[in-house]
């Protein structure tokens, strides 16, 4: 049986301390199971990242060095569409300072090879009383309990957590959504599940460790809450046609087809200035 072709993708900024422990932590039964790659996105650190990413040994992996820093999301656009571009069939987004456990991929991966599923996500919240437990402070608790109720009333969703950042898609369903059109900031985690929900993809969730260290936050709390929000109304009012809104359209038609063409070349000039290197 053929493996199907599965990318690890890798963001860091500024996380010399942790890349290295947490390509180290992935399972090497994954590496057995799919035909793997992992590609780390280096977005313009100002610190030896790097460096200490080109010290892994245990697989070859290959290296995005940016020409400038993109943003969170700026770097998932470029991921998502090195994936596409590439005839991936599955990609997990993994942070680079080692927050979201790597030892969980087989779990995660396991739930996406299930051809009900097109995303997987982490959630801390799932297991009752976990996050908290694992470091998470309760301003941020609160803060995501918060957000996620409004977030589930508005788009008349179930999930447990809109905010975590370790997913995983089948990049069958990225080709049939306008990710690209997405922010470049920590708002684009919410735009990609509006997205997904509006183009009727299921979302499975599975239950992660929280684990809070000495990792650097680059997140603007109230900023991020106003946007995630806005971005979630804005979704509602286009659904029932009252403003149109580009990026929460289905790419079922010609147009948006171009469009989403257009992007992807955009994206791919990106790609091309930046230092692709081959390990």
């Amino acid at each position: 049986m053929k493996k199907r072709k599965c990318l690890i993708y890798v963001v860091a900024y500024n996380h010399e301390k942790f890349i290295l422990k947490t390509l180290n932590r992935i399972p090497s039964k994954i590496y057995k199971k799919y035909n793997l790659e992992i590609l780390v996105s280096d977005d313009f650190s100002l610190d030896n990242t790097l460096l200490e990413a080109k010290k892994f040994r245990k697989k070859k992996i290959n290296i995005i060095s940016h020409f400038k820093n993109q943003g969170y999301g700026g770097n998932q656009k470029i991921g998502y569409f090195y994936a596409i571009k590439k005839n991936f069939y599955h990609v997990v987004l993994l942070h680079g300072d080692g927050q979201y456990a790597p030892e969980y991929l087989p779990k995660i991966l396991k739930e996406l090879d299930n051809k009900e599923n097109d995303a997987v996500f982490g959630s801390r919240m799932l297991s009752k009383g976990s996050a908290l437990k694992g470091g998470m402070p309760l301003y941020k608790f609160i803060g995501n309990k918060i957000l996620t109720y409004i977030q589930n009333l508005i788009l008349k969703a179930n999930l447990s957590e809109f905010h975590s950042g370790y997913r995983a898609y089948k990049v069958s369903a990225l080709k049939n959504i306008l990710f690209e059109l997405n922010s470049n900031d920590y708002c684009f985690d919410t735009e990609i599940i509006i997205q997904l929900i509006l183009s009727k993809f299921k979302i499975k969730e599975v239950s992660i460790p929280t684990f809070y260290g000495d990792e650097i936050s680059y997140v603007n709390g109230l900023k991020y809450a106003f946007q995630i929000v806005f971005a979630t109304l804005k979704s509602k009012l286009h659904f029932h046609g009252i403003i149109n809104v580009l990026k929460f359209s289905k790419v079922n038609n010609n147009k948006m087809k171009k469009l989403k063409k257009k992007q992807q070349l955009f994206l791919n000039k990106i790609f091309k200035k930046s230092n692709y290197i081959k390990l």
